[in-house]
């Protein structure tokens, strides 16, 4: 048995003893470093930016259309959001055992809300939140973290305007978010905030989950205020992930949030993907992952060919870290074929972390086919309000934060002046 082995154990039975808990991690942290070497040495914008690709000429859509984008890719999160909220545990619910239980059910291809019989809900392992997001059932939005923090910042935004900082997104966390609302990466950054932990180090200290997905599910409004320009909406994410996230983890954020804004100056969804990788570094495995679906996809291979290779590339990988749900995502998004329903079926047919993967795709189908392109059968049961952890922001109206969105959006320069002093909706 090793040293390391032997002190787990002992802290094992000495749960308390969290001074010991955080040397064994740091240990374990260190002994990590030399087996897989990290292009995460930059601490500063400015130093992460060398690594990125040249940045190609921005094309920002004309107002009209950009309303109704936003419109879309807000409407798009959410829907995306609930589909995937009553199956989020990638450990019971795989890729295989969805599509057996979905066709068993006749809901194949999946272009609705997921159907389940109230008497066998519990039994087949769905989520508690099953009786407010499964067919039949949804009225109003159901409260998630994914929906949480594209409304938190949206509010740094209109708080601090794009110059905020990575202690503006620190000290609106404190203020707004509740500790329990939190998970994973978020909440140990949280723990180290509190603890007295600069935000500029909060991320990098005792955080085992910072390649999880935490940070690229808080991208997608960066995207929306920034259309058209990936670059600078990779900009404004990083300083976002630096608070809890690093190496992969912090470039899934900055992907996610040049995948959305370049989706508004797109034709399709391939060729956003083809544009968000060169706001990553090109050498990270998050962009060989998103390069390997692609090929995967032009190659002619079918859905199910494509998530089995994903699925075994990843074996063992843990179904909340970033790279699998990267690949899931980028997934939906081919094979989906610009129909928005097919697109976060086929993402939350990928399964892992369902809801977070269906939000992102399903905001970057609402941007690419507009609003109206999202079924009524999506949007009625809504009621167009949200549910949020959010202190001042529960049950605000969908509508209103993408109009408050546009306003932003609508400002062309990096830096600008808070648009909003509203605290809520």
């Amino acid at each position: 048995m090793s040293e390391h082995q032997q002190r787990f154990d002992g802290l094992v039975h000495q749960p308390s003893d969290d001074q010991a808990f955080l040397e064994l991690l740091g240990d374990l942290e260190q002994l990590a470093q030399p087996r897989r070497p990290t292009l995460e040495q930059q601490s500063t914008w400015e130093e992460l930016e060398r690594l990125l690709p040249s940045e190609t000429v921005a094309r920002v859509p004309d107002a009209g259309p950009l309303v109704d984008q936003i419109r879309g890719a807000w409407f798009g999160r959410v829907v995306g959001n609930m589909l995937g909220k009553p199956v989020e545990n990638g450990k019971l619910w795989t890729a295989e055992r969805l599509d057996v239980y979905l066709r068993g059910v006749d809901a194949l291809p999946l272009v609705d809300y997921i159907p389940v019989d109230a008497s066998e809900a519990h039994a087949l392992g769905f989520l508690p939140n099953w009786t407010e997001t499964t067919r039949g059932r949804v009225d109003g939005s159901s409260r998630d973290d994914d929906i949480d923090y594209t409304i938190l910042n949206l509010h740094v935004l209109e708080r601090y305007g794009r110059d905020f900082t990575t202690a503006d997104v620190a000290a609106t966390w404190l203020e707004l978010i509740p500790f329990h609302q939190t998970y994973t990466a978020e909440r140990a950054a949280y723990r180290n905030l509190v603890l007295g932990v600069p935000a500029e180090a909060a991320g990098g200290t005792a955080n085992p989950y910072r390649e999880w997905i935490g940070a690229l599910i808080r991208a997608d409004v960066f995207g929306m205020v920034c259309p058209g320009q990936p670059r600078r909406a990779a900009a404004l994410a990083w300083k976002d992930a630096w608070l809890s996230h690093r190496d992969d983890g912090l470039y899934g954020e900055m992907w996610a949030a040049a995948l959305v804004a370049a989706a508004f100056g797109a034709v399709d969804a391939r060729s956003a993907l083809d544009e968000s990788v060169r706001h990553v570094p090109e050498h990270s495995r998050l962009a060989r992952e998103v390069g390997v679906v692609m090929s995967d996809h032009a190659a002619g291979l079918s859905w199910d060919e494509a998530i089995a290779r994903l699925g075994a590339r990843h074996s063992g990988r843990n179904w909340v870290h970033v790279l699998n749900n990267v690949g899931t995502i980028t997934a939906g998004l081919l094979w989906g074929d610009g129909d928005f329903s097919a697109t976060i079926g086929l993402t939350v047919r990928g399964g892992l972390d369902t809801d977070s993967n269906a939000a992102t795709a399903g905001a970057v189908a609402g941007i690419l086919g507009g609003f109206d392109a999202i079924g009524s059968h999506w949007v009625t049961p809504l009621r167009g309000t949200l549910r949020s952890a959010i202190h001042g922001f529960d049950r605000s109206s969908i509508d209103e934060l993408a109009e408050r969105t546009t306003a932003i959006a609508r400002l062309r320069e990096p830096h600008t002046e808070r648009v909003l002093a509203g605290e809520g909706s």
